[in-house]
């Protein structure tokens, strides 16, 4: 839902195995922001089955009560969720057990995504400053890693991550704005990018400090583009017999390669 473009929404589509996926969005970082829902249905609802959960209004958006959510949640083919703060959205969804019902998604293999919060919220730790100094978050531990968002757009981001990491943060990815971390699994598949020249790092604790390793990234807007090599085509539609996850920071990036240590996978 990018305002200049639509390339990250488009990779992500990308992912499903679906003429007409079914796609559920999850505003609650934003407080259920009206403006945020509408700019779903608009970017969505032309290609997609489209629906969104509300926590905080009485109409909670799906037509059901609360203890349906877990149904719908685990019927879709992507669950979208919207940034804002990462905090009070952990705190919501541990309160009506939506933590649980989306590691469940996981497993089943439903595809996650999301910027800002909406990919801070999957990884083990993550770095926030929404309102106040910069704090680490525990998030739903999908990820086995840390994560920095918007690590460009706001004066002091890296530094702040640096000093986390180098004192006992777990390693992890920090990416731009318009870059988005592909998960398959808990493995790095790829990195994606709507900006030619956005960037992700991977950043970890040495002996002496922390090291800053800049990762490939994928301009989408390229592949866009027609061509005779294979390399530049989009990527094909997952089966979504694997569970994965899809970060994004207020778009996406490019990247192939360069991928962690892979954790062993969980069940599906």
């Amino acid at each position: 839902m990018e305002r200049n473009g639509s390339l990250l929404d488009d990779y992500v589509l990308s992912l499903l195995d679906s003429a007409r996926p079914r796609v559920c969005f999850l505003p609650t970082a934003s407080g259920d922001a009206d403006h945020y829902v509408v700019r779903f249905y608009r970017r969505f609802s032309a290609s997609c089955q489209t629906s969104h959960v509300s926590l905080f209004r009485r109409d909670q958006g799906v037509g059901g009560v609360e203890d349906e959510l877990a149904r719908h949640l685990l019927a879709q083919d992507l669950i979208y969720v919207g940034g804002g703060n990462v905090v009070s959205l952990l705190g919501t969804w541990r309160a009506h057990g939506l933590d649980e019902v989306l590691r469940s998604a996981w497993r089943k293999g439903i595809v996650l995504c999301g910027p800002s919060a909406g990919s801070l919220c999957w990884f083990e730790e993550a770095l926030s400053a929404f309102h106040g100094a910069p704090r680490s978050v525990r998030g739903l531990g999908l990820l086995p890693y840390s994560n920095c968002v918007h690590y460009d757009a706001e004066p002091g981001r890296r530094q702040e991550y640096h000093r986390f990491v180098g004192d006992g943060m777990r390693a992890g990815f920090a990416v731009e704005d318009g870059v988005a971390l592909h998960f398959g699994r808990r493995r790095l598949r790829r990195v994606v990018s709507s900006r030619p020249d956005a960037r992700a790092y991977r950043v970890e604790p040495t002996a002496d400090g922390v090291r800053e390793t800049r990762l490939e990234v994928c301009y989408l807007g390229a592949e866009a583009q027609p061509s005779s090599s294979a390399a530049n085509e989009p990527p094909a539609r997952s089966s979504g017999r694997r569970s994965r996850a899809a970060a994004s920071a207020r778009g996406v990036t490019k990247l192939v390669g360069a991928s962690p240590e892979e954790p062993e996978p969980v069940a599906t």
